[in-house]
């Protein structure tokens, strides 16, 4: 039996005509299929780009590609045999986009006599035409054995369409494979949400991938495939539109599924069409071609960022369906088991079945409150597992009542910060408050950063779902199993006063992004608004709205400034002004670095972050009228070292002799013991013709889990180029370069380096040496040395970000502080090491911060007589060359 055949249109693919063109003599069938397809593709892309559906066009795709298919099965005389060519998986379903592989299953009857040569020339003929083609040829036994042992195979089969044919064949699997003889209804079930889990947890569980996969990712094409399964083998029915309308999907969600599906085909079929190949992840560049293709034009935010907001919300809305869909699926087991299990809660909700649920349809329209008691509810309940599906449906039905009069409502406003402070999966139901559309309706600074995307090689996630992760991260600092690897942020955390303060910076902190302007300020403004609504003390207002302002103060203090330097210290307590404010603001920063990119956090950069932290903690105790001697710290430092010294041997004459050219810079920034290794050291090395090179592993450095190099040298303007090029070829990344130049000529550099994949070299001996002896040895001669040259990753390559610079004069320390902000890329450093020769500019010290594939580098530098640099056109001369060469380099 052959199914009839869809809607085709013969200016899309004429049957007869191309029947007569396959049946002509002497013609060379491979050609005549090959025009035809590319005819047919050309005619369907033509329509695209004038509007026509996606959902139109893939169904025609794979109704002439039946017809190709059945007329070259018929030119094989096949008909006389007991064998059926069926079309299987996303074909049998009757969608294929224009480079989707076609799944066939050849299905032999007990008495076929198929001839194996005649089916593997129909076979390869199919691929010689162009068709991407996945197969298999089983017996009807054969299927039934092998959907048994893998849901993959059953669940294909359960969309199988004769194309050729006895239609009996594919009746008697679909028969044998049925719930009654294999994997019932139940293990189905759990077997495919299992399947949909581990899926969604390459992705990250989050819609909000940077560069999502249409098919595979959450809210993407797979999960509506994934209920249309469940659906086809609870309910036998083959679309979900035949569900039970009032149980299961009413019009309303009808109407979501049906236009977020059009939406994930068109963006399907552009990434096919704009590629030529199979290509179904959303990525940088294809993202800038679909948003320019649709119309979309930079204004306050990017194009790219406008069509990535629609996508991520249609992802969200295709993301809710699921969930409902599938708890409803859940619920029907457990009711045809018979497993009702009820308890009531209030007046309004009952816990049924493990999930929070209305008990009357008109709970929220009765008492609007509700809207957000069902999650304070939920977050109390330690067994509740969630919010019942026909309850998050009224709860979108009747978001309309979170108005200007609900939100100024006091028992909303309390329900809301009870919520806040309650003990069970505060980040889970947040994320279900932003998918069911209530959070951003309380909160509407927050309803507008939804979908957010921020296009760049730093965020990993979107404004909403960094936000969100930001406040996950705060719960996990109250978790035992994370204190490891927060220790200090865990004690700090448990002693804050109020824990909800910290939760609602969280929620503020970058509500003004996407409005142009300072977004820590915009966002402040949010933020007093709410606090002031909601009754907060002043104080505990005052609170919010400066962390929110501030919460890019202390990352950028600990990474861009001397944090040795007393004066330093003083200056950011005075800022903070009290022990709460920098516990509180520790928290947020910690919180807000881990959930802006999980690369970003390590033990290095949280090394600083403490630092700052401690020696802040040690200033506000002395009292903010005390601040230390900057002489008291490097008293200390050398009376420390001389101890560890004369421990070794040393006399203090001997100590002086060799300390006699250090500045106070070297005795106010090392730590004692790194003094005293390199004190020891020096005074070991008799040749000074050659330079000392020293190398301690991660496990002994005293700086996070860094690897320190120390070398002494004599000074010379292409040092510092040099060792950056040398630590590339090493694959060595830096991240902080301290430069010593005294005034014996010999100058004293010590850097702290990761790999340069960011993690910390292996606490391998023979690499440490060969680390050691290879920069030794290149150092001991002369000429420059050629950076690295290594190709662009594509995410780099994506980009066209300009590097920006800015320079400042430190009065106190006499240097000119110059930033470069700009993409990651092989040779930078060492590019810029040489722009500083060029320009005759001495280098005092490094802060290299890479930020995700981004990096911002601030460099502390003199002129040759070791002042600022304040000649207005020698500084613009300084930054357009750096701009030149690294904007030039970022496009060789």
């Amino acid at each position: 039996m052959n199914l009839p055949i869809a809607n085709l249109p013969s200016d899309v693919f004429d049957v007869q005509a191309f029947a007569a063109r396959l049946s002509a003599p002497d013609t060379n069938v491979i050609q005549v299929c090959k025009d035809a397809i590319g005819e047919a593709t050309a005619r369907q892309h033509k329509r695209f780009q004038q509007g026509e559906d996606a959902g139109v066009l893939i169904r025609q795709r794979a109704a002439y590609i039946d017809q190709i298919l059945g007329l070259l099965w018929d030119r094989e005389d096949f008909q006389t045999l007991d064998m059926a060519l069926v079309a299987v998986g996303g074909y049998g379903r009757g969608e294929l986009q224009p480079h989707s592989d076609i799944d066939l299953l050849v299905l032999l009857g007990e008495d076929c006599g198929v001839c194996e040569v005649r089916l593997s020339s129909f076979l390869t003929l199919l691929w010689d035409i162009g068709l991407h083609i996945g197969h298999s040829v089983r017996t009807v036994d054969e299927c039934v054995n092998a959907a048994r042992d893998d849901l993959t195979i059953l669940t294909n089969m359960m969309e199988g369409r004769v194309l050729r044919g006895p239609q009996a064949l594919m009746d008697a699997v679909w028969e044998r494979t049925g719930t009654e003889h294999m994997w019932p209804y139940d293990v189905f079930f759990h077997a495919k949400i299992e399947e949909q889990n581990n899926r969604h947890h390459k992705y990250a569980d989050t819609e909000y991938n940077l560069e999502p996969n249409v098919k595979s990712s959450p809210g993407g094409l797979r999960d509506l495939q994934t209920i249309g399964w469940l659906a086809e083998r609870q309910f036998g029915v083959h679309s979900l539109a035949e569900l039970p309308e009032r149980d299961f999907l009413p019009e309303e969600d009808m109407k979501i599924l049906e236009d977020g599906r059009e939406f994930m085909w068109r963006v399907r079929y552009a990434l096919h069409m704009i590629t030529d190949h199979e290509e179904d992840r959303l990525l940088f560049d294809h993202q800038r071609r679909l948003a320019a293709m649709w119309g979309f034009e930079d204004g306050d935010k990017l194009a790219v960022e406008q069509f990535m907001q629609v996508y991520y919300r249609w992802a969200q809305a295709l993301g809710m369906l699921n969930e409902v869909l599938v708890q409803h699926f859940e619920q029907a087991i457990l009711m045809r088991d018979g497993v009702v299990e009820v308890r009531e809660l209030n007046a309004r909700f009952e816990l049924r079945n493990g999930y929070v649920a209305a008990r009357h349809d008109n709970v929220f329209g009765e008492y609007p409150p509700a809207m957000l008691e069902v999650f304070l509810l939920c977050a109390r309940e330690e067994n509740a597992t969630g919010i019942a599906a026909d309850t998050v449906r009224l709860l979108r039905h009747n978001l309309h009542v979170i108005d200007d009069e609900f939100r100024a409502n006091e028992t909303c406003q309390d329900i809301f910060l009870d919520f806040l402070r309650s003990p069970h999966r505060l980040t889970r139901l947040l994320k279900r408050m932003v998918r069911y559309g209530v959070l951003g309706r309380y909160i509407p600074g927050f309803g507008r950063i939804v979908g957010q995307m921020q296009h760049d090689l730093f965020h990993a996630y979107t404004v909403d779902a960094h936000t969100l992760e930001v406040i996950e991260n705060m719960r996990r600092f109250q978790i035992p199993e994370f204190f490891e690897r927060f220790p200090v942020t865990s004690r700090v955390v448990s002693r804050l006063p109020k824990i909800e303060l910290l939760y609602l910076a969280g929620l503020f902190h970058d509500i003004g992004k996407g409005r142009g302007g300072d977004h820590s300020e915009l966002g402040s403004v949010d933020a007093e608004e709410f606090c002031v609504q909601h009754r907060l003390s002043q104080r505990e207002t005052n609170l919010v709205v400066w962390l929110v302002k501030n919460h890019l103060t202390m990352s950028a203090v600990s990474q861009r400034r001397d944090i040795s330097d007393p004066d330093v210290i003083q200056e950011f307590a005075h800022h903070v002004g009290d022990q709460v404010r920098l516990d509180y603001l520790f928290a947020l920063t910690v919180a807000d670095i881990n959930g802006t990119n999980p690369t970003l956090w390590n033990a290095w950069r949280g090394s600083l972050l403490r630092q700052l932290f401690t020696e802040t903690k040690r200033a506000l105790r002395r009292g903010l009228e005390n601040p230390v001697d900057k002489q008291v710290w490097i008293d200390e430092a050398r009376d420390a070292a001389k101890d560890l010294l004369e421990y070794r041997g040393f006399t203090p004459e001997e100590i002086e002799t060799i300390w006699q050219e250090r500045g106070e810079d070297y005795f106010l920034r090392e730590k004692p013991e790194d003094i005293a290794w390199h004190t020891e050291a020096i005074a070991g090395h008799f040749d000074r013709s050659k330079p000392l090179v020293l190398i301690r592993s991660s496990v002994d450095s005293s700086v996070a889990n860094t690897t320190q190099i120390f070398i002494h040298a004599h000074f010379s303007a292409q040092l510092f180029a040099r060792i950056c090029a040398l630590l590339e070829i090493l694959d060595l990344s830096i991240h902080d370069a301290r430069i010593y130049n005294a005034n014996d000529g010999m100058t004293l550099d010590t850097f702290f380096v990761l790999g340069s994949d960011g993690h910390a070299i292996a606490d391998d001996p023979a690499r440490l040496e060969h680390i050691k002896s290879y920069l030794a040895d290149e150092l001991g001669t002369e000429g420059a040395i050629e950076p690295v040259r290594r190709r662009l990753t594509r995410r780099k390559r994506s980009f066209s970000i300009p590097t920006e610079t800015s320079m400042t004069v430190d009065t106190v320390k006499h240097y000119s502080v110059l930033e470069v902000r700009s993409p990651d890329r092989p040779g930078l450093l060492a590019r810029l090491a040489r722009i500083f020769v060029d320009f005759g500019i001495e280098l005092e010290a490094a802060k290299i911060q890479t930020l995700g594939e981004r990096v911002e580098d601030v460099f502390f530098i003199t002129d040759q007589d070791q002042q600022p640099i304040t000649d207005p056109e020698l500084c613009a001369a300084l930054q357009q060359a750096i701009r030149e060469e690294l904007d030039e380099s970022a496009s060789a």
